[in-house]
């Protein structure tokens, strides 16, 4: 389709999903070591739209792709608004769609470790670890919550473990990696609130 990112058959695509808001080395970091650890082609952002439903709305969408594009440069990442594109909201939805635009493309979900911690609590939850493989990387303070946590327990017996991470690429759904890597605690939240994000810009 005109002005989605390419991939060809038999790729593994990690996907990582947020509103950006801002984009930062945390973010940067997490990329790079998805495709390292992961076995990974490609990794593309997807940067979400703003919510509607939420009190606080994110910087515009345009302002969230420069800053984004302008933070992760690396010829295998791909910054983009493909839920924007594609007119989805939850992610059980992004997935199913791109796997239909894109049959024999691997998709690899990301996340951080708070978001297990909590993704019972997402819509159609189950259809995402059923669907695709999902690589997960600790943060600090979420360890042992994701860990335990109702994803986790529900697909124990589904979780590769050290040098097998790097198969997560290439394996079929149920599947999903855990995997520790030092990291800053720093979040998009603590840099709006420190100031060094002011109309679309980050400030050293």
């Amino acid at each position: 389709m005109q002005g989605f990112p390419y991939a060809a058959r038999d790729q593994a695509v990690g996907l990582l999903g947020g509103s950006f808001d801002p984009a930062h080395e945390g973010h940067v970091r997490i990329t790079r070591e998805a495709l390292k650890r992961f076995g990974l082609d490609q990794v593309w952002w997807l940067v979400s739209p703003g919510n509607p439903l939420k009190k606080r709305q994110p910087a515009s969408l345009g302002e969230r792709l420069a800053m984004a594009r302008n933070v992760m440069r690396h010829p295998r990442v791909k910054v983009t608004a493909l839920e924007a594109q594609l007119g989805t909201r939850r992610t059980a939805d992004t997935i199913a769609v791109l796997r239909s635009i894109y049959p024999g493309v691997r998709f690899v979900w990301l996340m951080g470790a708070d978001n297990l911690a909590q993704l019972h609590e997402w819509g159609n939850w189950r259809a995402i670890m059923e669907s695709v493989p999902v690589g997960v990387f600790a943060r600090p303070g979420d360890r042992i919550s994701a860990r335990t946590s109702v994803a986790a327990q529900t697909y124990r017996d589904h979780r590769l473990s050290g040098s097998d991470a790097q198969l997560l690429g290439q394996s079929d759904a149920p599947a999903w990696a855990y995997v520790n890597i030092p990291m800053s605690d720093h979040s998009s939240t603590e840099i709006r609130a420190s100031g060094r994000w002011i109309g679309g810009k980050a400030i050293a």
